[in-house]
């Protein structure tokens, strides 16, 4: 349980992380597993005790990678946040790592403040596998035609229902608008990058975006299909969700009006 001490002392701190997502069942504490969130607290109550209340950007899937994580901490522990993030890197084991720490104001959120995110999957296109990026991207040995997927891809671009690219489960159905700004599919050799930026992101969202294009890829869903998927607000019509390990939070951008988070660059 997370305590926290109530005050004028209460401070507000905009964390951020990146981690390797292989070893752990995604950013949220859970019963019988490891989670990026249980080892990073254990981290900080190194340093800080329980004086703390911690929130993530997302909840992420098990395996998938982070480039970019934030978390906010709030604490009326003294601790400046340039030693913070000097001690948790002390603490925290290789696979996560603390790229920055700010004060920000005391409303900021790192969920609900969030106005942008930025996901990338990495296919390696070889018949021979690279062992480098094993659990790092999807091997998938068969021909990869970027640009028409590319094309392809920019159905997914704009103000949509995407509730045939949701995973259904036990959660309340909500608002399954989400406004897509941009999808692209480019090659560098072997390695095929899929990059898509939206306002936020349903369930499975971005991993069943990419199995519908290796569909696509396949033939089993025409080039020109997608629209009409978008349009049947149904998950069997969308192709199979793809691993999670070629999956990456690539970014995360906030807007910040408050003087008291000046200096904090927008795209944290």
């Amino acid at each position: 349980m997370q305590h926290i001490s109530t005050g004028s002392s209460l401070k507000n701190l905009l964390i951020t992380i990146s981690y390797d997502g292989r070893n752990f069942h995604g950013w949220q504490i859970q019963q019988n597993a490891v989670s990026v969130q249980e080892v990073f607290q254990n981290a900080l109550s190194k340093i800080i005790g329980n004086d703390y209340d911690v929130k993530g950007c997302s909840r992420t899937d098990s395996g998938v990678h982070a480039n970019m994580y934030c978390i906010s901490l709030k604490t009326s522990h003294p601790i400046e946040p340039a030693r913070l993030k000097a001690a948790l890197n002390r603490w925290l084991p290789m696979s996560i790592a603390v790229l920055d720490c700010v004060r920000v104001g005391s409303d900021f959120h790192a969920r609900y403040s969030c106005i942008g995110k930025e996901y990338i999957y990495k296919i390696w296109n070889s018949e021979v596998r690279n062992p480098f990026l094993d659990g790092y991207a999807l091997h998938y040995r068969y021909k990869l035609d970027h640009q028409m997927l590319n094309n392809a891809a920019q159905a997914y671009v704009g103000k949509h229902d995407f509730t045939s690219f949701c995973t259904l489960d036990n959660r309340e159905k909500g608002d399954m608008t989400r406004n897509v700004k941009f999808f692209s599919v480019a090659r560098d050799g072997n390695l095929v990058t899929m990059k898509v930026e939206a306002d936020g992101f349903l369930y499975n969202m971005v991993r069943i975006m990419v199995g519908t294009l290796l569909r696509v890829q396949q033939g089993k869903i025409p080039a020109d299909g997608i629209a009409e998927i978008i349009d049947k607000k149904n998950r069997k019509y969308a192709g199979p969700t793809a691993p999670a390990c070629g999956l990456y939070l690539n970014r995360v951008s906030y807007s910040f009006n408050d003087s008291s988070q000046k200096g904090v660059n927008q795209d944290v």
